[in-house]
């Protein structure tokens, strides 16, 4: 089994679920782990999940301490200039959890200077809010769950994060959050590979085409987000894999 080929090192955060998480028992789990896993076996390797937080995953690629990140990550033109990435294999957006005791009702209301709203950082959500919402206060958090706590106790009107997740939090929170699902800015997600291995980058690129025709990607769809493609399609919103 694998062929003597070394192993596929993929680093995630594991704490943005259902994407990337911990299982009860202990071991990663979810959607980019069960990519990750479809991955190795596409290319024969045996697959390590290393849980990087979001913010080391760029410098752990480009210092080669991991092969890929398959961490829910978008590609962005800044990111592109330091690391190389696959074709996308997701299309979302960002949007708003907003406080229940917030009257905030867009994205274009959220730029004022009575507006407080937080971001995780390293997003391209904290992206968006320090070039675009110039007039509001713009709290940076490391976790998402901060971002969530401060919406959730109305000391911030609003968390900008993407439609999934936003969603996922509103759910949990029906009482003290209402969710703005409406995508402002669609974003692409890809697997972030090192410049210097064209090879794999290649290799990724044939694996998701190959995935996405074999309904791989439709197969993850029912696994995880039966639920939330039900509550999308009322708002008529595309679910995005």
């Amino acid at each position: 089994m694998f062929a003597g080929n070394p192993p596929l090192r993929v680093g995630m955060e594991l704490s943005y679920p259902p994407f990337e998480m911990i299982c009860p028992d202990g071991s990663p789990c979810g959607v980019s782990v069960d990519i990750a896993n479809a991955l190795g076996k596409f290319l024969d390797r045996e697959v390590i999940i290393q849980n990087t937080s979001f913010i080391g995953l760029i410098p752990s690629l480009k210092n080669e301490s991991i092969d890929a990140i398959i961490s829910s990550i978008t590609i962005t033109d800044s990111r592109k200039q330091a690391i190389a990435f696959s074709q996308p294999y997701l299309k979302t957006g960002l949007c708003l959890l907003v406080s229940a005791k917030s009257d905030l009702k867009d994205i274009n209301d959220a730029n004022a200077p009575n507006r407080t709203i937080v971001v995780k950082s390293g997003t391209s959500g904290e992206v968006y809010a320090l070039k675009h919402l110039t007039e509001a206060v713009v709290h940076v958090l490391d976790k998402e769950a901060m971002c969530v706590l401060e919406v959730i106790q109305g000391k911030a009107d609003a968390f900008i994060y993407d439609q999934m997740s936003v969603f996922t939090n509103w759910q949990k929170n029906p009482k003290t959050t209402r969710a703005i699902l409406t995508p402002f800015q669609i974003e692409e997600w890809g697997i972030g590979i090192n410049k210097n291995n064209p090879t794999l980058l290649n290799e990724t690129n044939k694996f998701i085409t190959e995935f996405r025709n074999a309904n791989g990607f439709e197969q993850l769809t029912e696994k995880f987000f039966l639920q939330q493609r039900a509550a999308f399609a009322e708002q008529n919103i595309k679910l995005f894999l």
